[in-house]
């Protein structure tokens, strides 16, 4: 018997018609565990600065989400690429939320020992590839586990029908083995 365990679901983009929002949310569909599903246009974060962190204290919508990170027990990311790298937003995201918010908070405490799936959108034909080994790595040091399966899906504008479903029967499996890996292992890790 499988733990019940919560999947947290979001893209490294803010954009209206973001195609890695339209993935992650068509991934999310994929599987019967609970799963939620946020876009990080709804917590706006200034660029990290440690002397406003300093003198201000972790923004509130970084606290809302780290405590969202915190109350789930694994990530599903949907990352575009800026320049063969991760985008500036969410480099921001993860560095505010590995953040301490008290003195006596356990360090990275939203990342260690969470599982994450990755997934990429961009209308080239990569897909997002190069991004989303920089997020592989950031997320490694910080003690996330990272799934070895991924997607890349290239010529993301065409890719969904209608209803937000990918068209492409050899995309969705490859999303579909992702999403498994991470139910699976997250599933094994939090049984431990």
């Amino acid at each position: 018997m499988s733990l019940p365990i919560k999947i947290l679901a979001f893209a490294g983009s803010a954009r209206r018609e973001s195609v890695n929002q339209r993935l992650v949310e068509a991934a999310a569909k994929l599987t019967d565990v609970d799963v939620t599903v946020i876009s990080l246009s709804d917590y706006p974060l200034p660029l990290y600065d440690g002397d406003l962190e300093s003198a201000e204290g972790m923004p509130g919508k970084a606290k809302e989400l780290k405590a969202l990170m915190g109350a789930h027990h694994g990530f599903l990311l949907a990352c575009l690429e800026y320049n063969g790298s991760i985008t500036p937003l969410l480099k921001n995201v993860i560095d505010w939320c590995s953040r301490p918010a008290t003195e006596d908070e356990p360090p990275l405490v939203s990342y260690r020992g969470k599982v994450a799936g990755l997934l990429g959108a961009s209308p080239g034909g990569l897909g997002g590839l190069r991004g989303l080994c920089h997020v592989r790595g950031i997320l490694g040091n910080i003690g996330v586990t990272v799934v070895p399966n991924q997607h890349a899906l290239g010529g993301a504008y065409e890719a969904f029908d209608e209803s937000g479903a990918l068209k492409d029967a050899r995309a969705g499996q490859g999303v579909q083995r992702v999403v498994d890996q991470l139910v699976k292992t997250t599933q094994a890790l939090a049984a431990e």
